[in-house]
């Protein structure tokens, strides 16, 4: 492997050491205070990277001294991780932080704490300082690796504290990590993004991209093979830009070469896709990789030219098909499309988002992610006009969703009869005894079957496709 480093800002060992230190007097404070282990409960809102950040979050407070629940109510120390890329997730961050005064007040000791996108924009810390007195401790998602420190000043000081820096954002290494699933893992190999959309609040509350060496997302990726993992999903908000800020400059195929390279029985997937950045390249290693699966999720947004250039994409409708047919050239059958869609970005047409209904049309998605458009404070289409009613916005939406519904239901009809490598992942929804499994192109197959098949491979055939999942048996090896 090449001598690859980062240009970026590495929290030092020093630091790290400090909040190890830090850490340990947290413990010392616990074990005064209470005669057995406090209960923490972390609460994630948002998007696979606030997962991983909580992860995270989860592995420092069990350092210190705390058991997990997964029940507010049955926590001294509650931790709210936020997402700020649309309204809704915002409002239901304040409900929920309101919920919790009752609470509070009625229970001695318990400490409520903020984190994440949303506390990384200071008119809505200010809300939090000025409406939720309850609230002890808010951190911006710059300061993660920290934790210990600010926990420390909240529990031994008697006023809340505030830590959100106004930077463009660290790497720190080494942080401990409690995952969610036993078989499937999050990979960061980035962070930040440099593209500023004009809806998107991304770029102001994660910083710029910085990429993580190459050394140290192998590394992590060996240690969650070695440990059983068979699903690794690597994060960043658009992994096409991976190893641009390394030294010498690498690139994201480079990467999945590597990871592919590695022994071992397991699959990798990535997101997000940027169509900005997506390569031929890319493509091409997808389909020569045999552990990369063969889904790609590359959200266009709109199918609108004028529309993409006012939300500063960076591509065109004709470029995105162009990457689409090109996929569909190498990959043929295997390929899984998913994609996201703005709804009613201001100033959009009903005219403008019918080509955004015949980008639909052609692409054939397995499934998408349709949102109306939600004004992010602080961004560029904020300030723009945006004459047309929500009313009006929710027929398109609905327009939309019907017309994909319809192809999602002919998409799974395709596949009826074929027998698929699925990695089991958990218990299924059509009945009490389905488990859920997922195909290489991220398809969902339910079928039924033993609990004790989770966190395994399996070949699944397909007896009857629904609209959005796949019901099948299980191909049953011959003697």
């Amino acid at each position: 492997m090449e001598n690859i480093k980062a240009k970026t800002s590495l929290v030092s060992a020093e630091e790290l050491q400090k909040q190890k230190e830090y850490a340990a007097k947290v413990k010392s404070v616990l074990s005064v205070r209470y005669n057995s282990a406090p209960k923490a409960c972390v609460v994630t809102f948002g998007c696979q990277q606030n997962v991983s950040d909580s992860e995270k979050i989860k592995g420092m407070l069990c350092d210190m001294g705390y058991s997990l629940t997964d029940e507010t109510t049955d926590a001294k120390l509650i931790i709210f991780n936020t997402c700020a890329v649309r309204e809704h997730a915002e409002d239901r961050v304040f409900g929920n932080v309101g919920a919790l005064k009752k609470y509070k007040l009625e229970n001695d000791g318990v400490v409520i704490g903020l984190c994440g996108c949303m506390m990384q924009q200071e008119h809505i810390a200010q809300r939090i300082k000025n409406s939720f007195p309850f609230v002890d401790l808010v951190f911006g998602t710059h300061v993660v690796h920290r934790l210990p420190e600010l926990l420390l000043k909240t529990l031994t000081r008697k006023k809340r504290v505030f830590e959100i820096p106004d930077m463009d954002g660290v790497i720190a290494e080494g942080i401990p990590v409690v995952r969610d699933d036993e078989r499937r893992a999050w990979l960061p190999i980035m962070y930040g993004c440099n593209n500023f959309c004009s809806y998107c609040i991304v770029p102001y509350v994660r910083g710029r991209e910085r990429s993580r060496s190459l050394e140290s997302v192998v590394e992590e990726a060996k240690d969650l093979i070695s440990k059983g993992y068979r699903e690794i999903t690597l994060l960043g908000q658009n992994v096409n830009s991976y190893g641009k800020d390394l030294e010498p400059k690498i690139n994201f195929s480079y990467l999945l070469r590597i990871l592919n390279s590695l022994e071992g029985d397991f699959r990798i997937r990535f997101m997000t896709s940027h169509p900005k950045d997506c390569t031929k390249e890319l493509l091409e290693t997808m389909a020569e990789c045999e552990k990369v699966a063969k889904h790609l999720h590359l959200p266009f947004q709109s199918g609108n030219n004028r529309v993409l250039r006012a939300m500063n994409r960076g591509y065109t409708r004709e470029k995105y098909l162009e990457l689409i047919d090109y996929a569909r050239s190498l990959m043929g059958s295997e390929l899984s499309i998913t994609s996201d869609i703005i709804v009613g970005f201001p100033g959009e047409t009903y005219e403008e988002f019918k080509d955004t209904l015949s980008l639909v049309s052609k692409i054939n998605a397995t499934s998408l992610f349709t949102f109306i458009y939600s004004p992010r404070v602080g961004t560029p289409a904020a300030k723009l006009d945006d004459p047309i009613p929500k009313s009006e916005k929710s027929k398109w939406f609905k327009e939309l969703t019907d017309l994909q519904e319809t192809i999602s239901a002919s998409q799974m009809k395709l596949h009826n009869g074929k027998i698929f490598k699925c990695f089991v992942y958990g218990k299924g929804k059509l009945g009490d005894n389905y488990i859920a499994a997922r195909t290489d192109g991220n398809l969902i197959i339910e079928f039924e079957g033993d609990e004790s098949l989770i966190g395994t491979f399996q070949k699944i055939k397909v007896i009857e496709p629904l609209t959005f999942v796949l019901r099948g048996e299980i191909v049953k090896e011959k003697e």
